[in-house]
């Protein structure tokens, strides 16, 4: 991996942790992920007008994809009214290669490696180490749920993602249409959910939510540009830089209470999430 390629990785798990932390420090944290999401959608259908309509076994794949980033949006936003970041980001993050991985050797009859399996361990005994803190911290632990959940989500749509985009043989098509149906189902399940008030209305929210949708597609974008420029694992595992990102945001930029056993737990994380991915 060249040192251009290097930065330019570190820079979109910069960017990954930072569209978080833009949604955890919004007054409307519903708010400001709505319009993020609108603005994603708009990316998206600029995206596919470029693109030919998906064939139609295309589209359950489509519509499966777009309910589950909804949901995680849903639960990781309920989890920043609950949690600080440097507590819900690596929890959300760290949780989800774990259960993917888990999945294809339970499930899906994948042979998992040494490093795999250590990884496991090791992200195991971080995930309870950080999650016992929050009854030690005297946090809510309302926040929990929403978390875990959000790491079930993640690792159900990267599962639905990469086999759709190979039904699909079009990625780009793919992810357009993935932007357009996730934004039109989070914005009806927030309406449903908080009514007229999930609509922001304060020019703070918007430009909040926009930086956030600009900073989400652009770590995306980096990503799969430096994925055809260097080993995807390598390339995977440099971008779980981000919860250490996260972790430093949240105790610099918002105060966020720093200990030593989050320090550990968050350290173990992040290199079980590196030796799961190379």
């Amino acid at each position: 991996m060249s040192l251009t390629v290097f930065l330019a990785v570190l820079g979109a798990a910069l960017l990954h942790a930072s569209w978080n932390a833009l949604v955890r420090i919004g007054a409307s944290r519903i708010g400001t992920m709505m319009v993020l999401s609108g603005v994603q959608g708009l990316i998206g259908l600029a995206v596919v007008a470029t693109q030919p309509l998906p064939e139609a076994k295309v589209w359950p794949w489509l519509l499966a994809s777009g309910a589950i980033h909804s949901a995680y949006k849903i639960l990781l936003t309920y989890a920043y009214e609950h949690g600080d970041l440097s507590r819900v980001y690596p929890l959300a993050r760290g949780t989800a290669p774990m259960i993917t991985l888990l999945v294809g050797v339970l499930w899906l009859s994948e042979a998992a490696s040494g490093t795999e399996v250590a990884g496991i361990l090791l992200l195991g005994l971080g995930i309870l180490l950080l999650a016992r803190g929050v009854w030690t911290g005297g946090e809510s632990r309302r926040m929990l749920p929403f978390a875990f959940g959000s790491a079930c989500a993640t690792a159900g749509y990267t599962l639905v993602d990469g086999l759709g985009a190979r039904v699909a043989g079009n990625a780009t098509q793919f992810v357009g249409w993935l932007f357009v149906i996730d934004g039109v189902i989070f914005a009806a399940a927030m309406l449903a959910l908080r009514g007229r008030s999930a609509v922001p209305s304060a020019p703070r929210v918007w430009a909040l939510g926009s930086l956030g949708a600009a900073a989400s597609y652009g770590s995306y974008a980096i990503a799969v540009w430096a994925m055809t420029l260097a080993p995807i694992a390598l390339v995977a595992a440099l971008r779980e830089t981000s919860i250490l990102f996260a972790v430093l945001i949240g105790w610099l930029g918002f105060g966020e209470k720093m200990t030593a056993g989050k320090a550990v737990s968050v350290a173990m994380i992040a290199g079980g999430v590196a030796l799961t991915r190379i």
